[in-house]
């Protein structure tokens, strides 16, 4: 694929400001995996210490960051797979974040139904799962829009659903002129909400979430539910919703 070529100086001419609350989904067993592994919370607050001095150091931009918020920033470990704005290896972190929770939920249940997908001997679960989508506070006056133009005429780049060499690119570039959130398109995302990669942990407004919600999702074979208690909500998918990934596509066959 042709990949568009944006110095750091075209880039810092093109900064703007970025405000506002993105969601995320992490599954809800977060918070109480260790629990099951001590007798009393006092043992578990020990634990969970004694597992945060094994874990890598964080940046000093992260420190005293939630938890929920800091975890994509950690360094010294290696990144096993590229995501859209991080090459594999040990690169520096990214928050990936949606402007409304229904795109943090159709992300969730799109990499959900690509697991599958690609394990297709993996039978799917039985129950739903439960998450927790939480929102955190972002504000920056360096941030790049690849929805407005003059970046929105390299889309094909930014928006390929497997090759994500543009986007890498792009945020490499992007670090050196000093650029820490990128705004873009959800493919995955039938609806077309936006997603936001903070490449940098100074660019959060609060130190920890601003909201949190509980969702479970149940996967099928060819759909899946996703329901929140409060406030209510229920969003579905279908397979055919996600069929512009081609590893989708072929389980539609």
């Amino acid at each position: 694929m042709f990949l568009p070529i944006w110095t750091p100086d075209a880039l810092s001419s093109e900064a703007r400001p970025i405000e506002g609350r993105f969601w995320r989904l992490v599954e809800a067993q977060h918070q109480v995996s260790t629990m099951k592994l001590v007798d009393t919370v006092d043992e578990q607050a020990l634990l969970e210490s004694l597992l945060e001095e094994t874990k890598p150091a964080l940046p000093p931009e992260a420190l005293g960051l939630d938890y929920l918020l800091a975890t994509p920033f950690r360094y010294g470990a290696i990144y096993p797979h590229g995501s859209r704005f991080r090459r594999a290896g040990r690169t520096p972190g990214v928050f990936y974040a949606a402007r409304a929770v229904s795109t943090a939920v159709a992300e969730m249940a799109f990499y959900r139904l690509l697991f599958f997908a690609e394990s297709p001997q993996t039978p799917l679960p039985a129950n739903a799962a439960d998450y927790t989508a939480f929102a955190a506070e972002i504000g920056t006056a360096a941030g790049l829009d690849l929805s407005e133009p003059p970046l929105v005429k390299d889309d094909a780049g930014w928006t390929h659903p497997t090759d994500y060499g543009a986007c890498q690119a792009l945020a490499e570039a992007a670090r050196s002129a000093g650029i820490e959130a990128i705004l873009y398109r959800s493919i995955r995302d039938p609806a077309g909400g936006m997603n936001i990669a903070l490449l940098t942990a100074k660019g959060f407004k609060r130190r920890e979430p601003v909201e949190r919600q509980s969702w479970r999702i149940h996967l099928a074979t060819r759909h899946v539910q996703a329901l929140c208690d409060f406030p209510r909500q229920r969003i579905g998918f279908q397979l055919e919703d996600f069929a512009q990934d081609p590893r989708i596509a072929s389980r539609l066959t």
